[in-house]
């Protein structure tokens, strides 16, 4: 068996205390100096441990003070496929930015089925926690469903798309989600009053009208705070009813 490297070591003596709440957040670990003569270490071997805590997010580095213990981030919850999962913010207080008409291209026109060029409403928003920005999310659909009607995001900015499209002759029956991870853009972190590259949560969901998409969005949410919470009914089997 190979031997174990000495920062995996080192990174399980630092990692158990701070798990056991022995170290409690904000708590400031020994110098790298301190730690390589404590456990008879070189100082590269607790610098690599210090650096894998703080990719694991247990540690933060202070420039100039050194490493201190994390706080345990807020979670939130984001229902996800029920009747209350409306713009997908959850119970985050929801901020809308703006809507506007734009042109399709890539990504988004691939999956509208739509050519490069043609016409999108695409509209954009926050979901705040405490006036604090969580989520941030892009919204993208067809011009030609609703242009003319009463029924666009500039004329009915509070409705949802299943209401708004529904209204307008193209009911929704079908939505489909994909979710991946990638790293926050520019862009984005200014928004979001975050730091670019970032790791985010990305959820891509559109809607159908039968076969055809006509809306497709991006909820966009740091991976450390933001939690997808899914509710799957399942059938039962005839002649048994669910417990009470």
């Amino acid at each position: 068996m190979a031997r174990r490297p000495r920062y995996l070591w080192l990174a399980e003596q630092l990692r158990t205390p701070i798990l056991s709440g022995k170290m409690a957040p904000g708590s400031r670990l020994p110098s790298r100096t301190h730690l390589a003569r404590t456990y008879r270490v070189s100082e590269q071997i607790s610098r690599t441990a210090l650096r894998l805590l703080v990719t694991e997010g247990l540690i933060e580095s202070r420039p100039g003070s050194g490493y201190f213990v994390r706080a345990v981030p807020e979670v939130y919850r984001l229902p996800r496929t029920d009747a209350t999962s409306g713009f997908g913010l959850g119970a985050l207080h929801r901020e809308r930015l703006g809507t506007e008409q734009q042109r399709c291209s890539g990504r988004v026109g691939t999956r509208l089925r739509l050519r490069d060029g043609d016409p999108v409403y695409r509209t954009t928003s926050l979901g705040l926690a405490s006036d604090r920005p969580v989520t941030l999310h892009h919204s993208w659909e067809p011009a030609v469903l609703t242009a003319g009607t009463l029924r666009t995001p500039f004329d009915a900015p509070e409705d949802g798309p299943v209401e708004r499209l529904g209204a307008a002759g193209h009911p929704v029956d079908r939505v489909v989600e994909e979710v991946g991870v990638r790293s926050l853009r520019d862009a984005e972190a200014t928004l979001l009053d975050s730091t670019p590259g970032m790791p985010v949560l990305v959820v891509e969901r559109t809607h159908y009208s039968g076969n055809r998409p006509v809306e497709t969005s991006d909820l966009i949410g740091s991976a450390e705070h933001c939690r997808l919470l899914y509710r799957l009914s399942l059938a039962h089997p005839r002649g048994r009813r669910p417990p009470a």
